[in-house]
């Protein structure tokens, strides 16, 4: 098991080296000149020269790159262009606020989707099973931002129900789980959770009919068993992938949240990224983008090593 880990350790290296330039070399492609953040239009040439030379921006890139590395290894990500703090500050409390709202869309998108895709696998070709697949089609297909503004429209605008912004009465500084905070993670975390409930959804659904059709489920029911007992050794069976597929969605809602962080103003990466995207915010987009892709770099690893120990042990234990 050492000897693996430190295999998957190795084979990260270069992909978490790769990471690192990607996320700095995105940046310049952009259009815009990042001083435009804190420099007038009209400000002098020895103005501009002395904050490229603050910023390191008059040194060559790959220089720019070596130094920025070497710093990010240290835990400095730099400062902030528009707001003079630190990016690992900045970064980093944003990072616990689309935590906090990835896992709970996850926990809701993995949840609807097992029980549905369950469902549709076991009542295969009936009724339950095409309302479940139409149901998991549509949640694959149905854009964020679009399902976002329609959920604050009704349930916030004509309802009055839920919150239309914000992570709390008091911002995400004084969070707590109490209904008023909780009723500002409701709307996000249902958006959000329509695309892993329906990728969930249809691959539960295609798992358990596979697997009902397996001779073993044919033996143990010839056996006797009730229906409440097949159906464990489905779901142990069946595990491993949904354990993978699961987990690497929460990986993606770490990602992809920008639309619906930027709609519901949820101070998570991705409004972060938004804001330095607009702001031409070059050292926090650079460390957004880092620390998110090193994210999902060490979540590879995880839910790689949790399925395979899941696959061991259902190797092992005895049917």
């Amino acid at each position: 098991m050492l000897t693996y880990i430190l295999k998957r350790l190795l084979y990260a290296l270069p992909i978490a080296l790769s990471v690192t330039v990607v996320s700095f070399m995105l940046v310049y492609l952009a259009p815009g000149d990042p001083l435009n953040a804190i420099a007038p239009a009209d400000a002098p040439a020895d103005v501009i020269e002395a904050l490229k030379s603050a910023y390191g921006l008059d040194r060559p890139v790959p220089v720019q790159y070596g130094l920025w590395l070497w710093r990010a290894l240290q835990g400095d990500l730099g400062t902030s262009i528009a707001s003079g703090r630190s990016v690992v500050t900045e970064v980093f409390g944003a990072v616990g606020n689309t935590l906090l709202l990835a896992g709970i869309a996850s926990a809701l998108g993995v949840l609807v989707g097992c029980v549905l895709g369950a469902l549709a696998g076991y009542k295969h070709g009936s009724g339950i099973d095409r309302a479940a697949t139409a149901l998991s089609v549509v949640g694959v297909s149905i854009p964020h931002y679009w399902l976002g503004l329609v959920l604050t429209i009704i349930f916030s605008t004509w309802l009055g129900w839920f919150p239309a912004m914000g992570a709390g009465p008091g911002g995400s500084a004084d969070w707590s789980w109490d209904w008023d905070h909780m009723r500002y993670l409701v709307l996000p975390a249902v958006t959000l959770s329509v695309i892993p409930m329906g990728i969930i959804t249809r691959t539960v659904r295609a798992l358990v009919a596979d697997m009902l059709e397996q001779e073993f489920v044919v033996a143990l029911r010839a056996r006797g068993l009730s229906g409440m007992a097949v159906f464990r050794h489905v779901a142990k069976n069946t595990a491993p992938t949904v354990l993978a597929v699961a987990g690497l969605q929460v990986g993606y809602l770490m990602g992809g949240s920008i639309l619906v962080e930027t709609v519901f103003a949820w101070p998570g990466t991705g409004f972060l990224l938004n804001t330095a995207i607009f702001q031409r915010d070059m050292p926090l987009l650079q460390g957004t983008l880092l620390v998110l892709c090193m994210f999902f770099v060490v979540l590879n690893l995880l839910v790689d090593k949790i399925g395979r120990a899941s696959c061991r042990e259902r190797v092992s234990s005895p049917v």
